[in-house]
C-alpha cells in the first residue's frame, strides 16, 4: 500500500533520479558518535539506536534492518551475512551463509533441465543466514533487546518511509527486470507486496508493507527464532512446497550462523583480514 505523499523532511540526497551524482563536498561532524549507511534513514535509525543506550553493534543492527526495509533490492532478511567485528582488542568473525536445501543437489538442477546455476527461481535460492547473525550478534555484543533494535526497521514498514530518487530508480529497474525474468506466478507474488499497482514506487512517495513489519515485529518478538523454528519457517516451508521449492522447515531448523576464526596475511606492512 502507498500514499503520494512528499517528503516531509528536508533530505539531502547525493544523486538525483538518474543516479548521476551531484556533489561531494559534504561533512559530518559529531561527538557523541555516529552511524553511516547507503540510505540516510537507516542511519537515522542507529543513531536513535544509540540515543536509546544502545551501543555501536545495536545501531549496525538497527541500520541493516531498516536497509532490508526502505532499500529492498540492496538488502534483505532472505540472503546471507558476514561480520568482522572487533572488541576489547579481539577481531571476531561471523559467517552467516546457508547451505543449499538437503533437496537441492547439482544432480536435481540438471534433472530440472539446468544446464548453469540458475539467477532466479528456487533453483537459486539457499538457506537464508543473515537473520540468524542479527541474532548471534546481538546475542554476543548487544546491549539492548533485539525487539527494540528491530523497531525503527518495523515502524518505517508499518507507517511508511519516503522513497529516494536513487531507491526508486533502482527499484524500478528490479522490478522491469523481474518482469522479465521471474514466472507470473513468482513476480505476482513479489509484486503484491514490492510495488505499487505493477509499478515500483516513485521518488518522494510513502511506500508501506504491513508483511514486512509483522515480519519485523515477529523476529524481534522470537530473538529471530521464529525464522528457522517457528511461524516463518513454517510459511517459508508451505510456500516452498506450494510453488515447487526445495527449502524445507527442516533445513532452516538444521541451521545456525557461526562464529569463525578471520584468515589473515601482511600486506606492505598491514594486517589485512578477511573471512
Amino acid at each position: 500500500a502507498c500514499t503520494t505523499e512528499n517528503v516531509g523532511e528536508d533530505v539531502w540526497l547525493p544523486y538525483n533520479e538518474n543516479l548521476e551524482k551531484k556533489r561531494d563536498d559534504r561533512d559530518a561532524t559529531g561527538k557523541n558518535g555516529a552511524v553511516a549507511s547507503c540510505n540516510w534513514y537507516a542511519s537515522k535509525a542507529g543513531l536513535e539506536i544509540l540515543k536509546e543506550g544502545g551501543n555501536a553493534f545495536d545501531a549496525a543492527l538497527a541500520a541493516a534492518a531498516c536497509l532490508a526495509v526502505v532499500e529492498p533490492m540492496s538488502c534483505n532478511m532472505g540472503g546471507d551475512g558476514f561480520a568482522l567485528i572487533w572488541h576489547e582488542g579481539k577481531l571476531y568473525g561471523l559467517n552467516a551463509s546457508g547451505p543449499a536445501p538437503a533437496l537441492l543437489s547439482v544432480d536435481t538442477l540438471k534433472q530440472a533441465g539446468y544446464t548453469e546455476m540458475p539467477k532466479y527461481g528456487w533453483g537459486a535460492v539457499t538457506v537464508p543466514g543473515v537473520t540468524s547473525g542479527w541474532a548471534e550478534i546481538n546475542k554476543r555484543f548487544g546491549k539492548l533487546s533485539l525487539s527494540q533494535i528491530l523497531e525503527p526497521a518495523a515502524s518505517y514498514a508499518r507507517d511508511g518511509f519516503p522513497v529516494s530518487p536513487v531507491v526508486s530508480a533502482l527499484w524500478n529497474r528490479l522490478a522491469e527486470s523481474f518482469k522479465k525474468e521471474l514466472s507470473p506466478e513468482f513476480y505476482e507474488a513479489w509484486a503484491a507486496d514490492f510495488t505499487i499497482g505493477g509499478r515500483a514506487p516513485r521518488a518522494g512517495e510513502i511506500f508501506k508493507y504491513k508483511g514486512m513489519a509483522e515480519t519485523l515485529e515477529e523476529l524481534g518478538r522470537t530473538n529471530c527464532e521464529s525464522f528457522y523454528r517457528g511461524a516463518i519457517a513454517d510459511a517459508i516451508d508451505s510456500y516452498s512446497r506450494k510453488t515447487g521449492g526445495y527449502l524445507r522447515k527442516e533445513d532452516l531448523a538444521a541451521y545456525k550462523a557461526q562464529w569463525v576464526e578471520p584468515i589473515t596475511t601482511n600486506y606492505r606492512g598491514y594486517d589485512v583480514w578477511e573471512i
